[in-house]
């Protein structure tokens, strides 16, 4: 089972809070196991010092799990972060981040996701993540 492009977008402008959709995230892949988002530069993401913020890149990673799982499961149900490690390698300023959430074990309850989140096109390593979902549905 897989989704769409399209049918990602729909699940991120329909089935996230408003706050997360200003984000401006886009699906960019969707595989059996995997999504591929990116997370567009904005000052308005920025913290102090000018370099994105790491509740951006948390949701995002966060965000990017959610349509894995349902790319995995051909389509949206519900579910719950359980948890959501994040380790920060390096300040993202003026790049695009490409987030790629990839399942390590999809069961009838639970998910677990690695997250890789890389900046620009030289793809430098930014943040590193590790998320486990309650399937609710």
């Amino acid at each position: 089972m897989t989704l769409s492009l399209a049918e990602a977008d729909e699940i991120l402008s329909t089935r996230f809070a408003p706050w997360v959709r200003e984000l401006g995230l886009s699906v960019t892949e969707s595989g059996e196991d995997r999504a591929v988002l990116r997370l567009p530069w904005s000052t308005r993401l920025a913290r102090e010092g000018g370099s994105m913020s790491g509740q951006a890149l948390m949701a995002a990673a966060d965000t990017a799990t959610v349509i894995a799982v349902s790319a995995a499961r051909g389509g949206f149900v519900p579910m719950t972060t359980v948890q959501l490690s994040t380790s920060f390698q390096r300040a993202v300023t003026d790049a695009d981040v490409r987030v790629e959430a990839v399942l390590t074990k999809l069961g009838r309850r639970m998910a677990f996701a690695d997250i890789t989140m890389t900046a620009g096109v030289s793809r430098d390593l930014v943040a590193q993540a590790a998320a486990v979902y309650a399937l609710l549905g």
